[in-house]
């Protein structure tokens, strides 16, 4: 066979320069053969035989056996080796040119020539891209869209091949592509051969490169693209082809307008379905398809249109089958469960009603069941949606004597900080006006102290930043000499004066307003950490700085003035020079802060 093949292609050179018909058939027929029967070796030979540069002049449209060289390329380039050597024998252009013929098997082997060359490979794809390769397969595709005969088939899954080999991975050619419109053309194709299983497969890949791109999920809503993959879906048996859906589905449900289309398309019920036949399965396969679903569910919750048509004011069927999930002893649909119901807690209306019709108490059951050695993922999800029910005024009170403190303060000892964050940010919502309720958190010495602890978390400015928020909340909405007293005792002082130096406005307020509550209530307990803390040297600087807020410099006069009463903070306050500062303040455009500056100067000049 080696000797034969070495005549072949001494042969072949001969008879491709004289163009001799028979020969040059006889000898393509032989290469391909040999290709078949050992690909890497007879293609290592034809590299080296340098018969490629030759293939050029076989690719013309006048040439018989064009068909034939282009096979023989699409062989060769399955061979990582031999793509570059395609490219540099100049074989990109005349392929792109033989896209335009009417012959479909010339189309069949060009388009796996092409494709073959472009798979991983930078230097293929740019040559396909200069020569203008991707549009005209494009128009093939939109012109043979409609013809399902098993030739035109197999022509139009060589191509989808031939544009994703292309586009793999490549930002962007794959937005070339979206640019030249190949979405709506892709959709049409999947519902026309939808019982094609190779095509179809093809479409899904394509589909999935693309919907990774943010540019092409407009394209995408504007098409039928929900009602085909559910259809599609719902014919689906086996699990490698249900996921090949689901990874086209996820980066797809992303988008909001899109998210409403695949509900109103009936996706939720297929999701639902497969809950129900894989919950109770130990089969790997059924596991990963519960995940996927469940989680599928949860992100189509995360669009308000979808979330609220599938809500049906509480009275929804999916509404109450997500319900069912949370007492289930499946971890992955608990968390699905309470993931869900956060995703509910969106509005007021929605939360006003789940409170009503008893969610908290299936919440804090869940809870219970993972105080130990928990789920910390279920943790937290159950956390977040107790976060957002406690959102509405209304909520707060019903909570609070329903004993959801009590429930998640048995997580004050996780190490988790997902867990401590959304622990941290329900108790604030919960005491959010509730002033008995922040008195008895506040007196909580083991509350507050850990509090104070997670204060200097550095590594988790989330946590960080809602424990200074806490801490700030249990004073401004209990106003309870007993909390201060507590807060005081825990080291907690250092720590509301530094949020004064926040880079969010809104915590520097809370911040200042509860440092004022504490001057005005507890200044002799406060005074030595409130001085250890510099709060006069930050208050200086606050008032000098010209970017701060309206309500900063304001809040920060209102807290100077209260600092008086102390001794050793008055005294700094006469050595830092305020008045300079203030009296510039009484010109201030914002008329709070111009009068909040008059009297300010006032008590200055008095006490002077």
């Amino acid at each position: 066979m080696a000797d034969n093949l070495s005549d072949t292609l001494k042969k072949l050179k001969i008879t491709a320069v004289d163009k001799t018909e028979d020969s040059l058939e006889g000898c393509l027929d032989c290469l391909l053969q040999a290709l078949a029967q050992n690909n890497t070796e007879t293609s290592e030979k034809i590299q080296a035989s340098g018969i490629l540069q030759l293939f050029a002049s076989l690719l013309t449209p006048q040439s018989s056996c064009k068909a034939k060289v282009a096979n023989i390329i699409a062989e060769v380039a399955k061979n990582e080796f031999m793509r570059i050597p395609c490219v540099d024998a100049g074989l990109i252009s005349p392929l792109v040119q033989l896209l335009n013929s009417k012959d479909q098997e010339v189309l069949l082997q060009t388009g796996r020539a092409l494709g073959n060359i472009c798979y991983d490979s930078h230097e293929g794809r740019s040559a396909v891209d200069q020569a203008g390769g991707a549009q005209i397969v494009i128009d093939h595709l939109r012109s043979l869209c409609s013809i399902t005969d098993p030739a035109n088939e197999k022509l139009l899954t060589v191509f989808c091949g031939m544009l994703m080999n292309y586009s793999n991975e490549n930002d962007s050619l794959q937005a070339q592509l979206i640019n030249m419109g190949v979405i709506p053309t892709l959709v049409k194709l999947l519902g026309i051969h939808c019982q094609n299983a190779a095509l179809t497969e093809m479409c899904l890949v394509a589909f999935g490169n693309l919907a990774e791109l943010e540019s092409s999920k407009e394209q995408f809503a504007s098409t039928n693209i929900a009602e085909e993959l559910v259809k599609l879906f719902k014919k689906q048996i086996e699990h490698d082809k249900r996921e090949m859906i689901f990874e086209v589905l996820a980066p797809l449900a992303e988008n909001d307008a899109i998210k409403l289309q695949l509900v109103e398309a009936g996706l939720v019920e297929c999701l639902l379905e497969i809950v129900q036949q894989k919950v109770d399965s130990d089969k790997e396969d059924d596991i990963t398809e519960l995940k996927t679903g469940s989680d599928l569910m949860v992100l189509l919750l995360l669009g308000d249109e979808s979330m609220q048509k599938l809500f049906e004011g509480g009275k929804g069927s999916v509404f109450q089958r997500v319900l069912s999930w949370i007492p289930s002893n499946n971890h992955q649909l608990q968390l699905a469960g309470a993931l869900a119901i956060a995703n509910f807690a969106r509005n007021d209306g929605n939360c006003i009603h789940m409170v009503d019709n008893g969610i908290v108490e299936k919440l804090m059951d869940l809870l219970d069941r993972h105080v130990e050695d928990g789920n910390v993922t279920v943790q937290h999800a159950a956390l977040s949606a107790l976060r957002n029910l406690a959102i509405p005024v209304i909520n707060k009170a019903k909570m609070l004597s329903a004993g959801v403190t009590e429930a998640v303060l048995k997580f004050l000892k996780s190490e988790m900080p997902p867990v401590q964050f959304k622990l941290l940010g329900t108790l604030r919502m919960l005491i959010d006006a509730q002033a008995e309720a922040a008195e008895q958190l506040g007196k909580n010495v083991k509350l507050v102290e850990r509090l104070v602890e997670w204060c200097e978390a550095k590594d988790h400015a989330g946590v960080m930043g809602e424990s200074n928020r806490l801490l700030s909340a249990l004073i401004r909405h209990s106003k309870s000499k007993d909390v201060i007293k507590t807060i005081v005792q825990s080291g907690g002082i250092k720590h509301l004066v530094t949020m004064a130096t926040s880079e969010h406005v809104i915590m520097q307020n809370e911040a200042l307003v509860a440092l004022a509550l504490i001057a005005a209530l507890e200044l002799g307990t406060a005074e030595k950490d409130l001085e250890s803390a510099k709060l006069v040297q930050i208050l200086h600087r606050l008032l000098a700085d010209e970017r701060s807020a309206p309500e900063i410099k304001y809040n920060s006069m209102v807290l100077i003035c209260a600092l008086m009463g102390s001794e050793c903070l008055h005294k700094e306050v006469q050595d830092l020079a305020f008045l300079d500062v203030v009296s510039k303040l009484r010109s201030h455009e914002n008329k709070s802060v111009a009068q909040q500056a008059s009297l300010t100067e006032q008590r200055l000049t008095v006490e002077s």
